[in-house]
């Protein structure tokens, strides 16, 4: 049985994903928050920013914004896998102004995958209030003692022109973009930019910028606007290559992913 199912819990604020039988692949891309996912069953080689590994059930991923990342099956293995997004922003009581740096994206048959398992049942069934909110809070405790440091902020001046690359894409990720035009703001030759940037990144600026606009289009979606508007307003020339990409990189529909907060603004 192949099954998707997603569900946002207002509560702590948090996006829980269950995947079941999946056999889908998904192309290296990133996130713009944490990733804390469980392997329940399956097994996958995984890259994450160019390092290999192999996942088997009962490891926990552990991603940090922006680390890219892509997967595919084993020998034609179905991946049933669980997963909770967190923004940046709900580390704060707990690091404060600093954000912490998962040292590895993989967690090897760690102990923490079971209170894990426990929280996301809660998500997903919408447990009572104050377990999931104890329970969370034990899980974050747990992951930032054993797997994380503070994120360090100095840039080398090779990181600080692939930045700004990145904040010019961030920026106009709804206008047509030419390498060309990265060239120009960093002065370095097409051969250059794409080298140092893929290097630095781990993925192409073009992959960096379709990424960024699925990013954004979550957000729209969210709020409640059409596929053909989101498609539209975040730089997709139409809404079938929306649709493609978005279900690519994060499994799901746009409608699919649209519904689950149509349905929340019901409750």
């Amino acid at each position: 049985m192949n099954q998707k199912i997603i569900c946002y819990d207002k509560d702590l604020g948090i996006e829980a994903y269950s995947f079941t039988g999946v056999s889908q692949n998904f192309p290296n891309h990133f996130h713009d928050y944490y990733v804390i996912g469980l392997i329940e069953e399956g097994k996958r080689n995984l890259v994450v920013n160019s390092q290999e590994y192999k996942l088997v059930p009962g490891d926990l991923l552990t991603f940090n914004p922006y680390d890219n990342h892509s997967c595919e099956g084993i020998e034609g293995e179905r991946l049933t896998y669980l997963c909770i997004n967190l923004k940046k922003e709900i580390f704060q009581p707990f690091t404060g102004a600093d954000l912490p740096k998962f040292l590895a994206p993989m967690q090897a048959q760690t102990k923490v995958a079971e209170d894990f398992r426990q929280l996301h049942q809660l998500l997903m069934n919408d447990g009572d209030v104050e377990e999931k909110e104890t329970l969370f809070i034990l899980l974050i405790e747990e992951l930032l003692q054993q797997y994380t440091q503070t994120a360090q902020s100095i840039l080398t001046d090779e990181q600080g022109t692939i930045a700004d690359v990145c904040s010019y894409l961030e920026t106009h990720y709804d206008q047509k973009i030419t390498l060309e035009q990265l060239c120009k703001i960093v002065h370095l030759n097409k051969h250059s930019l794409v080298r140092l940037f893929t290097r630095e990144k781990g993925i192409t600026p073009y992959r960096y910028l379709e990424t960024f606009r699925i990013v954004k289009a979550k957000e729209l979606l969210e709020q409640g606007y059409s596929l053909t508007e989101t498609a539209d307003r975040t730089g997709f020339y139409d809404q079938s290559h929306f649709t493609n990409y978005f279900s690519r990189f994060i499994g799901l529909t746009p409608n699919q992913y649209r519904t689950i907060f149509e349905k929340r603004k019901e409750v």
